[in-house]
C-alpha cells in the first residue's frame, strides 16, 4: 500500500483519463497507490479517439503477431472488469476478414492463428454467401472468420474503469487542463489551469494531445481526422447483431470496417449500421483546431463502398462523425519510458486505428512500468528505440 502523502502530492499522476488513462487509474488504484487522473474534458467525451458506441476486439492479429500475448491478457482483464461490475462490456458476435490472398494483413491473421492456436475458419465463397449473404465479394477474395472476436462498448468501459478507480481511492479531476510539468531530482511538479501537484511518477496517456505534453515525441506522432458513419440499411434486421458480424475489408489500399446494428435501448446512440474507413494517410490536423464538420467526400467514399460490397447496407445516412487518430509512422503503439526521465515518466500513445481492444491490459502494463520499472510482456516492438534503430 502507498504511504500517506500530503494533499496535492501523489504516487503517480496520469495525464488524460480517456481509454488508456482510465485503465491506468483503475489498475493503479487497485494496487493501493495514491493516483491522480487529470482530464481536460468530461469523461467520456467525443473530442479524441475513444467515442463511438462500439470497438472491435479480435485476437488473430493482422497487424503483427507480437500483439497476441497482450490481447490474451486483455481478454482476461475485460472479463475481470465484467465480474467486478456485473456489467457486460464484451459482446462475442464474431469477426470476418475479407481481402485478396496476397494481403500481408490476412497472411498475418493466419500466422497469429497458427502460432497462438486461435480458432479461425477459412470460408469458401459458397459457405460465406450462405452464412453472410449481406456481403458481395469479388471471387478472388479470401474469406476468414474469427468466431471468438466481437466488440466492446468503449464509453461504458471507460466509465466502469473510472468508477472502479474511484471506489479504490483514486482522485479523478475533469475539465482541468495540464499547462506545464517539470521533472526535478526527486519529484515531478505539474501545473494545471487550476492547481499545482507533485508526484513521484508521471504517466502520459493524452491521446492526440500527447505530443503537446511530451514535445520530443512530436516528430513521431501524426494526428489525422477519420470519418465514421451510421446508416440506415435497406433491410434493417439483416444487420442486427444476432445475424451480422464485425467485419474488415481490405480493398485498394484502404481498409473499411464495421459493426452490426446494436439496439439503442441497450447501447445508446447513434442509431444505425456503423462503419468507418481506416485511412492511414488521412488529413493531418491539430487536436485543438480540428474541423469536425462531416465532409461530403468522406460520406461519398463510405456510401460507394457499401453499394459495392454490402448492397443492402445503405438506404440513407443517419449520422456522420469525425474521430481523431494518433498514429506512428509504422502504425505500432508507443509504450515506453520518456528518454532521460530515469524511468519516472511513462508515455503511451499512437494507438489510434487498432488500440481500444488493448485498453484493459495497457493500463496494467503502464502501472508495471511506473512502479516496477519493467513488465513481463515483451514490449521491444513498441519501444521508442525502434525509431532510432531505423535511422541507423
Amino acid at each position: 500500500m502507498a504511504n500517506i502523502l500530503p494533499q496535492n502530492t501523489f504516487d503517480v499522476i496520469v495525464i488524460g483519463v480517456g481509454s488508456m488513462g482510465s485503465s491506468t487509474c483503475y489498475h493503479m488504484a487497485k494496487r493501493g497507490y495514491k493516483v491522480l487522473g487529470l482530464e481536460q474534458f468530461d469523461i467520456p467525451h467525443e473530442l479524441g479517439s475513444h467515442a463511438g458506441q462500439t470497438r472491435i476486439i479480435r485476437k488473430s492479429y493482422g497487424e503483427a503477431t507480437n500483439y497476441v500475448p497482450l490481447l490474451e491478457r486483455a481478454y482476461e482483464n475485460w472479463s475481470t472488469l465484467e465480474e467486478e461490475t456485473g456489467t457486460q462490456v464484451f459482446f462475442k458476435n464474431g469477426m470476418v476478414y475479407f481481402g485478396t490472398p496476397d494481403s500481408p494483413f490476412l497472411q498475418t491473421v493466419k500466422e497469429s492463428s497458427v502460432q497462438y492456436n486461435i480458432p479461425i475458419n477459412q470460408l469458401s465463397a459458397e459457405e460465406c454467401r450462405e452464412k453472410y449473404p449481406q456481403f458481395n465479394l469479388p471471387s478472388n477474395f479470401e474469406r476468414l472468420e474469427e468466431p471468438n472476436a466481437g466488440f466492446l462498448t468503449p464509453e461504458r468501459c471507460i466509465l466502469l474503469m473510472v468508477q472502479q478507480a474511484l471506489f479504490h481511492g483514486a482522485t479523478i479531476k475533469t475539465r482541468e487542463k495540464v499547462t506545464h510539468w517539470k521533472q526535478g531530482q526527486d519529484t515531478i511538479t505539474l501545473n494545471s489551469d487550476k492547481a499545482t501537484y507533485h508526484a513521484k511518477k508521471l504517466i502520459i496517456t493524452a491521446g492526440p494531445w500527447t505530443s503537446k505534453l511530451a514535445t520530443d515525441l512530436a516528430p513521431k506522432l501524426t494526428i489525422t481526422r477519420q470519418p465514421l458513419a451510421w446508416v440506415q440499411p435497406k433491410k434493417w434486421m439483416e444487420f442486427d447483431k444476432a445475424k451480422f458480424p464485425c467485419w474488415l475489408i481490405r480493398n485498394g489500399g484502404r481498409d473499411f470496417y464495421g459493426f452490426p446494428i446494436v439496439p439503442v435501448g441497450q447501447f445508446g446512440g447513434p442509431l444505425g449500421l456503423k462503419l468507418g474507413m481506416h485511412h492511414p494517410g488521412g488529413e493531418a490536423t491539430d487536436p485543438d483546431k480540428v474541423d469536425r464538420t462531416p465532409r461530403e467526400a468522406d460520406e461519398k467514399a463510405l456510401v460507394e463502398f457499401l453499394e459495392e460490397f454490402i448492397p443492402d447496407g445503405y438506404q440513407n445516412t443517419l449520422v456522420m462523425k469525425t474521430c481523431l487518430y494518433t498514429k506512428t509512422v509504422d502504425e505500432h503503439f508507443i509504450v515506453d519510458f520518456l528518454p532521460n526521465s530515469n524511468k519516472n515518466i511513462v508515455v503511451a500513445s499512437g494507438f489510434s486505428g487498432h488500440g481500444f481492444k488493448f485498453v484493459s491490459v495497457i493500463g496494467e502494463v503502464l502501472v508495471d512500468l511506473a512502479i516496477e520499472g519493467s513488465t513481463n510482456f515483451n514490449l521491444d516492438f513498441l519501444s521508442l528505440t525502434r525509431f532510432t534503430a531505423k535511422k541507423n
